[in-house]
């Protein structure tokens, strides 16, 4: 038996693996590691389909571990930091008993990657590009908001709002019919590529905003695809 066929799920395994040190790190409140987690199962996301398709190995067994992991890594750990980060916070004496349940809407992030996740499995449409928010993109927001800016987000007296409102916005675009183009090159030429090479021109110097860099960097995916979409 070929030992190259279990090479893609060998590295899907590390993607799950990083997902569940990533919960772990959540619940703990160590933010940054559970974010560094989550890029480097995007990093195993990333390379378990290439690797598949370099050596001609994919399977039925492999999409299905491949969504499993994801929602570990890209659903439910995101949801475990949002959760966490919620008890932190400070909510008015007028929302009383309910103060304490809020947390828990955190939760719908795991619920709606799940949807996304099962919607890109049986999606034809999405061969090329992306309806909806991809599930890495959504985990690394929110991994990289409460890590790069969750004192900020803490010293708002509203804070307890805006994410509410985040969670209802990304749970919608997770599921949504808008079309996001994939980061993918199959050439270098600009014609074809000219919404990959805008978006990268934007978003290269945000790296330079460290932990949160990824808030500004979705933002910017988000808005492009979005203007892309109304602009056709």
């Amino acid at each position: 038996m070929s030992i190259k066929k279990h090479i893609p799920n060998s590295i899907t395994c590390c993607n799950l693996f990083s997902g569940c040190i990533a919960c772990t790190m959540a619940f703990e409140g160590q933010y940054v590691w559970a974010l560094t987690f989550i890029v480097l199962g995007a990093v195993f996301d990333f390379f378990d389909g290439m690797a598949a398709r370099l050596l001609h190995v994919s399977s039925p067994m492999g999409v299905q571990m491949d969504s499993l992991a994801d929602d570990v890594t890209f659903g439910f750990a995101p949801a475990a930091v949002v959760f966490n980060f919620m008890h932190q916070l400070s909510y008015p004496t007028y929302l009383g008993p309910i103060a304490a349940l809020l947390p828990y809407a955190a939760f719908l992030i795991a619920v709606f990657s799940a949807v996304r996740l099962a919607k890109f499995n049986i999606d034809t449409r999405q061969t090329t590009s992306f309806i909806g928010l991809p599930t890495p993109a959504n985990a690394l927001f929110w991994a990289s908001l409460v890590a790069g800016a969750g004192d900020w987000v803490l010293s708002l007296n509203a804070g307890w709002f805006l994410m509410l409102a985040l969670i209802i916005l990304s749970s919608y675009l997770l599921v949504s019919e808008i079309k996001m183009f994939s980061l993918k090159f199959k050439r270098l030429a600009w014609r074809a590529n000219r919404r990959r090479y805008i978006f990268l021109i934007v978003a290269l110097p945000m790296l330079s905003l460290g932990l949160v860099a990824a808030v500004p960097i979705i933002a910017w995916y988000v808005i492009l695809s979005v203007y892309l979409s109304l602009k056709k």
